[in-house]
């Protein structure tokens, strides 16, 4: 084992793949021009981040002090090991749900040490190569994925957004809330409503007018300065949290045992496998950005550490943030450095400004997230997959609906599962096998009408016959091209296999290719391959199919006269 891992680590496409993105910006050399830009993005991002982050936690049942423990921690941590420049970690709005079910089931501790479990799951996956095929999953699984996020996340809001007061625990479950709301509606807030119309009203006139300007502070700001001016009745992080710390915590491990750790895997895993998806999500969009390209395994194991450090001060889950990490590409950001930095304003105003936060109303909290959830549905894609294709309008449905009224992972599981089902029937459909009697072959339905006719000696009308079959041979396509090639009657002196329009075969393809030379030998015809590529003839070889073909011959009821390969 360490023989192998000294060749793997001493390999230098590997030893590459697993260097972080800041060795890789530093050893470009980074001066004072770098460090001016990297410090003004990180400024920008922590403008950003800091009532983000507040909000996030407060919605998934955690306390304002837990969201930026985590932009703190896990962004730090995120952006010095990351494999992509860009890539900004912290809370993320996908997670509100997550992580209030679990924080509702298992308690905080159950989340802390969920999350340090998901990060060695992340850190294994990593170290594993796996991270490439996390981008297999279906476009329509990801749209109904955030689209219904955005929709839990607003109806989470809805409470603080009006100031209604519920006479017990809001209901988790969509339907039950909205019922239990509507009911409340007596109970609205005019401060409240205000503030989070003022709040939601302020985002939108600074990103038309201002696109530049911190809209997100500033109407934060401005809510909080209205209700401390007007001494407005309304619910702010004073009243409900007691404020935010003015300093990190120690580092300390929630509480252990054995049995506690069984019953938080599913909760760990869930938050492991939506943790790949965003952060990977979230740098392949700074890919795109910025013109570079991230490391998708380095990208995985550095979000392992991060969830792994975050939980230790007290933080929720860590993940890559698209808007963080574009507002980064954006205000000029051009190494990892800038991420680092965006963690230490967040801490630098944490210790300096935590008393102010203590009059933030969380009527304004929650229009920003309301925005937020605006921002998440990607209403143009959902609707562009209805109108056009009704099979991915089945995915993206079948999606959205499970992750709305079931559960993140089986909406996600499903989805996957009918979209690849959906991809497989359609790579089926495109495989083709043409027959002929010579080179200019004729195509034949599968009723068999253009089949040549055998005379009344019980032989064809010519010695020789060909298939070409073009298109991957998959178990999906296997039982269309065994019917085809068991429609074989009278059997010729000898059969044409072309098999150069084959890019890629699997084992249950070969196995019906068997079936059908096995048949073809035991009537004393010859078999020809041709055209066979090294990966579809290594295939065939494991069932069989060679050069040698004793086994054939030996089974044969008649002389056959072998496989021949071409």
């Amino acid at each position: 084992m360490n023989r192998q891992g000294a060749h793997l680590g001493g390999h230098p496409i590997l030893r590459e793949a697993f260097t972080p993105k800041l060795i890789s910006a530093l050893r470009e050399g980074y001066g004072l021009a770098r460090l001016r830009a990297d410090a003004l993005s990180g400024l920008t991002v922590a403008i950003v981040a800091l009532p983000l982050s507040m909000a996030i936690a407060i919605a998934s049942g955690a306390t304002p002090a837990a969201g930026l423990f985590t932009a703190i921690i896990g962004g730090f941590l995120v952006s010095a090991l990351s494999g992509s420049r860009h890539q900004i970690g912290g809370p993320a709005g996908a997670f509100i749900v997550l992580v209030a079910a679990t924080i509702d089931q298992h308690g905080f501790d159950g989340l802390l040490l969920a999350t340090m479990l998901a990060g060695a799951m992340l850190i294994a996956v990593g170290l594993l190569r796996l991270g490439t095929y996390i981008k297999y999953i279906p476009h329509p699984v990801l749209v109904g994925f955030t689209t219904g996020i955005a929709i839990i996340i607003f109806a989470s809001q809805i409470r603080d957004l009006l100031g209604l007061t519920l006479p017990g625990k809001e209901p988790a479950a969509l339907i039950p809330k909205l019922q239990a709301l509507t009911a409340a509606l007596g109970t609205l807030n005019p401060a409240a409503l205000g503030l989070s119309a003022l709040t939601i009203a302020t985002i939108l006139a600074v990103r038309r007018w201002r696109p530049n300007w911190p809209g997100l502070l500033i109407a934060v700001g401005l809510a909080a300065a209205a209700t401390f001016l007007l001494n407005l009745p309304v619910e702010t992080i004073g009243s409900r949290f007691g404020g935010i710390p003015r300093a990190l915590p120690a580092p300390h491990l929630p509480a252990f045992s054995l049995d506690k750790l069984v019953e938080v895997l599913p909760a760990a895993l869930s938050i492991a496998v939506l943790g790949g998806i965003e952060s990977l999500l979230s740098a392949v969009v700074a890919d795109g950005m910025s013109g570079r390209r991230h490391r998708s395994n380095m990208e995985l194991v550095a979000q392992g550490v991060a969830n792994i450090g975050s939980p230790l001060f007290g933080g929720l889950c860590v993940t890559g943030t698209i808007a963080r990490t574009a507002t980064n590409i954006r205000a000029g950001g051009v190494t990892p450095v800038a991420g680092m930095l965006h963690a230490a304003f967040v801490l630098l105003f944490m210790l300096v400004a935590a008393p102010l936060a203590s009059y933030i109303p969380l009527a304004a909290l929650a229009g920003v997230l309301a925005v937020v959830a605006w921002n998440m549905a990607e209403k143009a894609a959902f609707a562009a997959i209805l109108r056009h294709s009704r099979a991915d309008s089945l995915v993206l449905l079948s999606t959205f609906l499970l992750v709305i009224f079931e559960d993140l992972m089986v909406g996600i599981g499903i989805g996957v599962v009918l979209g690849s089902l959906i991809f497989m029937h359609r790579m089926a459909n495109i495989v083709t096998v043409e027959a002929g009697m010579d080179a200019g072959l004729v195509d034949y339905d599968e009723e068999g009408h253009d089949e040549p006719q055998a005379n009344g000696n019980g032989k064809r009308d010519g010695e020789i016959f060909h298939y070409k079959i073009t298109g991957p041979l998959f178990f999906g396509a296997s039982s269309h091209v065994a019917t085809v090639l068991d429609r074989v009657g009278p059997f010729p002196e000898r059969i044409v296999l072309d098999l150069s329009g084959v890019p890629f075969a699997d084992s249950s393809a070969a196995v019906s290719l068997k079936a059908m030379i096995d048949k073809a030998l035991r009537h004393g015809s010859a078999v020809e391959i041709r055209g066979a590529g090294r990966q579809v003839r290594a295939v065939l070889g494991h069932e069989g199919i060679d050069e040698r073909i004793v086994s054939f011959r030996e089974i044969a009821q008649k002389p056959g006269k072998g496989v021949i390969w071409g």
